[in-house]
């Protein structure tokens, strides 16, 4: 079975149209078995970021008409975010596609615009709640239901929300829904406690619409911010700082829509990276800014590995068991949280002890107890792990507790001997668009197969 966005396939079950129908995140019940002992080598595409297409696709609502978004990733968060616009009352269609990504058309209506978007969809993809400013500066009022999304810890809303009230929203909240009305956004001066990515682009999406000038103070700075700058920028927004900690924008009365092509995913990216140093492997990445991993690539380098880079594309080689880092995770341009269980997994068939330290999510930790599974030695300690290095980890069946979890799983049992199961896979789904088939391309021992059904007990 397969997800359709706009008629192209994308790995896992129909996408569900209604409130009651099967979770679409949910996938097929399948597991990646993976055989241990294979080298990772030869060259792999990169398609766009995960991160950055989510939002774009919610910036379209800013303006009426065809907007057209390409190097779009396969994936079923992509299908999950195409139906909260069908529901809005957008028309999303493919235009084209490969086996990795797809150029989407999203035709936004000048009148009747929805401005809730429900919980049967946002409870599965937090990235949703982006929705709420670019709905709150066009139709003046909105409607969203509290997010999911992965376990990895409490991701609060509370800049998001007090960001908006600077602006002149008035924000309550019942029944499990945020609600926020406006006649028109005004500008502010927002300074966040955190550089949240989120809070920055809900805001950014407001104030592009809002009347005067806003500046948003410690703003996120990640590549995916600054692709979302320069849609918004190619829509006629005007925005200054992209990339720094201050965004400026002025308000504008209207925008246009525009074609954009999506930023390369720098944590697929990130993760070949690593499973190339993990496996002793030699790889190429095509198709992503090496710039935007800079400090992950410099890591690599100090523990051995070989790392070189041009425009759009880098190779690692590494030729010798890895020498234990110790690796703490920032906002960009610190180390991403995201490439945190690839970091642990290096770690686990390192020569010596890495300390890792998280500092972002407060439950990135929770599938540390998985790597454990395979043998790894790991002592946590609040947002501390101690990683003592073996050289070969053990296969076992394991767990995927979340996107990035999953696929540093599937890594990590390319290092142990034995063949590694690893279950919950519709995790992976969520952020690779096709996983396996590139392991393959690699040159590893890997296949998705139906999980066993589960034995019945009884009395």
């Amino acid at each position: 079975m397969a997800y359709s966005l706009g008629g192209v396939a994308v790995a896992g079950q129909p996408l569900a149209a209604r409130p009651g129908d099967d979770d679409p995140t949910m996938g097929a019940v399948d597991v990646i078995r993976v055989t241990g002992g294979a080298r990772l080598a030869g060259d792999v595409p990169v398609v766009g970021a995960k991160n950055s297409a989510l939002k774009l696709m919610a910036a379209a609502l800013l303006a009426p008409g065809r907007s057209t978004l390409s190097n779009v990733p396969r994936i079923t968060d992509m299908a999950l975010m195409a139906e909260v616009l069908r529901r809005l009352g957008c028309q999303v269609d493919a235009i084209e596609s490969d086996a990795l990504g797809v150029e989407l058309a999203v035709d936004v209506p000048a009148d009747g615009l929805g401005a809730e978007a429900d919980y049967d969809l946002v409870r599965r993809l937090r990235a949703s709640i982006c929705v709420l400013g670019p709905l709150l500066a066009r139709c003046g009022s909105v409607r969203v239901a509290h997010p999911g999304g992965d376990a990895i810890g409490s991701r609060g809303l509370d800049m998001h929300i007090s960001g908006l009230a600077r602006m002149g929203a008035e924000i309550s909240g019942e029944h499990g829904f945020i609600i926020a009305t406006a006649d028109r956004l005004r500008g502010a001066t927002i300074w966040l406690d955190f550089p949240s990515v989120g809070a920055t682009e809900n805001l950014l999406m407001a104030a592009v619409l809002a009347k005067g000038t806003t500046e948003i103070d410690n703003a996120a700075r990640e590549p995916e911010i600054v692709d979302l700058c320069d849609m918004l920028r190619g829509m006629g927004a005007q925005i200054e700082g992209a990339g720094t900690s201050t965004l400026v924008i002025t308000g504008v009365d209207e925008l246009r829509p525009v074609a954009h092509r999506t930023v390369g995913d720098r944590i697929v990216a990130g993760t070949w990276a690593f499973g190339a140093a993990m496996t002793r492997g030699d790889v190429t990445v095509t198709g992503i800014n090496p710039s935007s991993l800079e400090i992950a690539l410099d890591k690599l380098a100090t523990a051995g590995a070989s790392v070189e880079t041009g425009k759009d594309h880098f190779r690692v080689r590494m030729d010798e068991r890895p020498a234990a880092i110790d690796i703490v995770t920032l906002p960009y341009p610190g180390f991403a949280t995201d490439l945190l269980p690839m970091a642990i997994g290096l770690a686990a068939v390192s020569d010596g002890a890495s300390m890792i330290t998280e500092n972002i999510f407060d439950g990135r930790f929770m599938f540390v107890q998985e790597v454990v599974r395979l043998g790894a030695e790991i002592r946590t300690d609040g947002k501390h792990a101690v990683v003592r290095g073996r050289d070969r980890l053990s296969a076992a069946p394991v767990r995927a507790t979340d996107i990035r979890a999953g696929a540093g799983l599937v890594i990590a049992g390319l290092c142990a001997d034995g063949v590694t199961e690893v279950s919950h896979v519709h995790h992976i789904d969520r952020g690779y668009p096709d996983f396996v088939n590139d392991l393959h391309r690699l040159g590893a021992h890997v296949e998705r197969v139906a999980a066993p059904p589960e034995p019945e007990f009884g009395l």
